[in-house]
C-alpha cells in the first residue's frame, strides 16, 4: 500500500509521463518556444502578452473512491489494539491546462497530451519507480535527487494492490466556468479534466495479530429464534395475580430451550430448571439483585462447541425482550404516633437510592356520611439511604398532619404500586392506625 505521499506521488509521475511526451514528440520544435510542464494552481502561471508554451497539471479536488471507501474501518480489539490499517481509498481529479501566446500552440499541447493519457490508461508499476526512484543502470542513489523527489521516492505507489488508472472526466462548461471563477485566475485557457483512480494510502501503524489456528473446528447447526409471547404469574385464578418477590412466573413463547438456556431479567442472570420448547418457569425468590418496577426479560441461548466433550458454551442467540411489572410487597407497624412524626415502611424487594417512592395512606372503613380521607406521602431524599449504602429495606416517611383513624398503606415504587390484601371481598390489610 501507498504512504501519505501517494496523492503527490500521483501528480509527480502523471507530470513526468507528459514531460517525458512533450521531449520525444519534440513539442518545442513545433511550439516554436521550450515547453515546460508544470503541477501549480492556475493563478500562479504567468499568462498575458509574455506567456511561455506549456502544459499544466493541476489537482483541483479528492474525493472518496466509492467503490473501496466501505470496505473496512480501522478496527480496535475490546482492549483498545488496533488489529488492522484498513487503506484510505481517493480518487483524484485534474485539470490539464495548455498554455501559449501564439496562433495553434495551445492546441498542439492539448492534441498531444491528450493523446499521451488516451494511451496510457493505467500508470504501472515500473513507470512509477522510474518516474520516482533512481536509474540502477546508472548507478543514481535517492540522495542527489531533488528533495521533493526524494520524499515522494518512499511513497510505496508502486507497491500498491489496485493500479492507478487515467480516464477522461466530463465536464460542462457551466463546470469549468464555476472553477475557473474559484481559481481566480486572469485568463481561462484550453482545459481538459482527469480522474486517476484509485490511489489506497495506509497507515505503518503496528497491529495485533492473531496467532494461526492450532486445531480447526467445524460446526453445522440449524439457526434458533426464541421468542417470548408473555411473562405472567405462574399463580392460577381466582389468586392475586400480580407479580411480586415471592412469585414465580412463567414465560410463554417459542423455541426457549437451547443447549445452554438462561433468562436475564433486569440486570440478573438465572439458569432455569428443567425448560421446555414453549415454557420456562422461573422462581423470583430464588433471583437476587430485582428491584420493583419494570423488569425487562430475555432468554439467552449458549452453544456448546469446542473440546472437551461436552464443549464450552459459546454465544448463541437471544430473544425478543419482555417486560413485566414487579410490585412490592411491604410491611407496616400496627400503629404510628403522629407525636413521631414518621412511619417506617418495610420494603420487599429492597429500595434504591435512585427509585422513585411515595407512600399513600388510605382511611379504612370509612362511613358512607363522607369520602375516605386520603393522604400520599413522598420518600425522603435518596430514599434516607446514607453513607455508601445503595438499597434498604426500610423508608422512614415524614408523616404530616392528618386526622388520626385507621388507614389502608400501600407505595408505589417506579410506578409499581404494592398489592393489598382481601378480607371478606374488602380491602383490608396492610393497615397502620394512627394515633395523636
Amino acid at each position: 500500500m501507498s504512504s501519505a505521499l501517494a496523492i503527490a506521488a500521483v501528480t509527480a509521475v502523471i507530470k513526468d509521463l507528459l514531460n517525458n511526451g512533450a521531449i520525444a514528440n519534440d513539442l518545442s520544435a513545433l511550439a516554436g518556444n521550450p515547453v515546460r510542464v508544470t503541477s501549480k494552481a492556475p493563478d500562479l502561471l504567468k499568462t498575458g502578452a509574455d506567456e511561455e508554451p506549456g502544459l499544466n497539471l493541476f489537482l483541483y479536488h479528492t474525493t472518496h473512491n466509492t467503490t473501496l471507501r466501505n470496505s473496512a474501518l480501522p478496527a480496535f480489539n475490546p482492549r483498545g489494539d488496533r488489529v488492522s490499517n484498513p487503506p484510505l481509498a481517493l480518487d483524484l481529479h485534474y485539470l490539464l491546462t495548455a498554455y501559449g501566446k501564439d496562433e495553434y500552440q495551445a492546441e498542439i499541447l492539448m492534441g498531444y497530451a491528450m493523446q499521451l493519457l488516451h494511451e496510457t490508461p493505467v500508470l504501472s508499476p515500473g513507470a512509477i519507480r522510474d518516474s520516482l526512484s533512481a536509474i540502477p543502470s546508472l548507478q543514481v542513489s535517492g540522495s542527489i535527487l531533488p528533495p521533493a523527489y526524494q520524499a515522494l521516492a518512499a511513497a510505496d505507489l508502486a507497491d500498491q494492490i489496485e493500479l492507478v488508472k487515467i480516464a477522461p472526466e466530463p465536464l460542462t462548461i457551466e463546470d469549468l466556468s464555476k472553477l475557473w471563477s474559484a481559481f481566480q485566475a486572469n485568463h481561462f485557457r484550453l482545459t481538459a479534466a482527469y480522474t486517476a483512480s484509485v490511489v489506497l494510502i495506509q497507515s505503518q501503524k503496528s497491529t495485533r495479530a492473531a496467532l494461526p489456528v492450532l486445531t480447526p473446528n467445524l460446526y453445522v447447526m440449524p439457526l434458533s429464534h426464541p421468542h417470548i409471547r408473555e411473562v405472567v404469574s405462574a399463580a392460577a385464578p381466582p389468586a392475586d395475580v400480580r407479580i411480586t418477590a415471592a412469585s414465580t412466573i412463567r414465560i410463554e413463547g417459542s423455541g426457549l430451550r437451547g443447549d445452554v438456556t438462561r433468562v436475564q431479567i433486569g440486570e440478573a442472570t438465572v439458569t432455569p430448571a428443567d425448560p421446555t420448547e414453549s415454557r420456562i418457569t422461573i422462581d423470583l425468590n430464588t433471583v437476587g439483585g430485582l428491584r420493583a418496577g419494570v423488569q425487562a426479560t430475555q432468554v439467552i441461548h449458549q452453544l456448546l462447541m469446542g473440546a472437551p466433550a461436552p464443549g464450552q458454551p459459546h454465544r448463541g442467540f437471544e430473544s425478543n425482550a419482555t417486560a413485566f411489572v414487579l410490585h412490592p410487597t411491604i410491611t407496616v407497624p400496627a400503629t404510628c404516633s403522629l407525636a413521631a412524626g414518621t412511619l417506617a415502611v418495610g420494603f420487599t424487594p429492597a429500595v434504591a437510592k435512585t427509585q422513585r417512592v411515595t407512600l399513600y395512606l388510605y382511611e379504612h372503613n370509612a362511613p358512607d356520611t363522607r369520602p375516605a380521607r386520603a393522604y400520599s406521602f413522598a420518600a425522603p431524599p435518596e430514599n434516607g439511604i446514607a453513607g455508601a449504602a445503595t438499597t434498604t429495606t426500610s423508608v422512614a416517611f415524614g408523616v404530616r398532619t392528618m386526622v388520626p383513624g385507621a388507614y389502608l398503606a400501600y407505595v408505589n415504587v417506579d410506578g409499581a404500586e404494592s398489592p393489598l390484601a382481601l378480607a371478606a371481598g374488602q380491602f383490608d390489610s396492610p393497615k397502620v392506625t394512627v394515633t395523636p
